[in-house]
């Protein structure tokens, strides 16, 4: 018979350790030589046995305490494990240290937690939240709008209410499970456990299904609402509509609407948050002389005044005729980008007193006959 190793070797931690690095390196060996995760490995199961050995002593103050004085002749030789008084079996380590790994392979490693599952799968919950994408115009974004909505979503079955049992009747214990929603088979030193097949893990099975739902405890439904999109929303502007989202499980509240506006372009205007752009055509002469002009904005005409020796590609601000804010009362502004405008031909008059302005500032122009814009008949 081979000799005992380390407690500490086998854990692969020192002396020095504290709670939690034994917690730790424990968990790590438990991971990797676990029989669900090694099926007919005897060697691993060798050394899951020895690790769970080793923690035993080592995580108990004065069993560590004695192994660090004595070695293991402080038990008999036996260590405290199989043979040794610690362990009768392998659910013996599983009812132990299930804390250690319960979370990763299931309540008490894998073994024997199926009944709270059950209880989790057929308790009342809250239906998930749903997501709606909605587009509306620029436009819209002045004054807000009230948008219906289309959508099917699965809903409660107000005819049994979610249990899936006809009126009258109520899902009864699974009869294979014992209500736990696992199978679990002894196999020697393994016992495997598996979602159970006859209730599908919820340890319940329905006798007299209800009709509406055909069991299933929910239907499809088609939702029809009304959303108030309110001014100043922006592209991506999510909207929470409590309560109107998918129905909830065993007689559970719905879940949220989440809808998401899409604010479609614009073939004249450009937002960039509260403030509108544009462009806008100026004939030539304007630029020059200044004057008057009148563009249509998205909430009706604005009348806008150009400045004497405005340059092309200045911009005019027209103040509160943007878009309203989101958070507050004050609107955003509207700019445009002034572009010069010139007539595709110009008329003999307009011919000649250019050539007179031309002349006057001693500006070299071409011929009358190789106009640039010719003349209008």
């Amino acid at each position: 018979m081979s000799a005992k190793r380390d407690f500490y070797e086998i854990l692969g931690v020192g002396k020095s350790a504290d709670n939690d690095e034994l917690k730790k390196a424990y968990r790590k060996l438990a991971m990797q030589f676990h029989p669900d995760r090694n099926p007919g490995d005897k060697a691993s199961e060798d050394k899951f046995k020895e690790a769970a050995e080793a923690y035993d002593i080592l995580s108990n103050p004065e069993k560590r305490a004695q192994y660090d004085r004595f070695g293991h002749q402080a038990f008999g030789g036996g260590g405290g494990g199989f043979g040794g008084g610690g362990f009768q079996d392998m659910n013996d380590i599983f009812s132990q240290f299930g804390d250690v790994f319960g979370d990763i392979f299931g309540a008490a490693g894998g073994f024997g937690g199926g009944r709270q599952s059950a209880r989790q799968r057929n308790a009342p919950r809250r239906g998930n939240d749903l997501r709606y994408i909605t587009e509306i115009e620029l436009v819209d974004v002045l004054k807000g709008k009230e948008q219906q909505i289309e959508f099917e979503t699965n809903t409660n079955c107000t005819s049994c209410n979610g249990s899936g049992a006809e009126k009258g009747s109520s899902p009864v214990t699974c009869k294979t499970c014992a209500g736990s929603g696992q199978v679990v088979r002894q196999q020697g030193f393994f016992t495997m456990a598996t979602t159970c097949s006859k209730c599908g893990g919820t340890g319940e099975t329905i006798e007299t299904p209800c009709k509406p739902c055909k069991g299933q405890g929910r239907v499809k439904s088609a939702r029809k609402i009304k959303v108030t999109i309110p001014a100043g929303v922006d592209n991506g502007t999510r909207l929470r509509i409590s309560n109107e989202g998918e129905g909830g499980y065993k007689g559970g509240p719905n879940g949220d609407l989440f809808v998401e506006v899409r604010v479609k372009d614009h073939e004249v205007f450009t937002r960039e948050e509260d403030h509108l752009f544009a462009d806008l055509d100026v004939p030539y002469v304007q630029f020059l002389l200044g004057g008057e002009v009148t563009s249509e904005a998205l909430d009706g005409d604005v009348e806008i005044t150009i400045p004497r020796g405005t340059k092309p590609g200045e911009r005019i601000k027209i103040a509160g005729r943007g878009i309203p804010s989101l958070r507050g009362s004050r609107r955003g502004d509207l700019y445009y980008t002034l572009n010069v405008e010139f007539p595709e031909k110009l008329t003999e008059d307009e011919d000649k007193l250019l050539r007179q302005i031309a002349e006057i500032n001693q500006v070299k122009v071409l011929a009358e006959k190789k106009g640039l814009f010719g003349r209008k008949k």
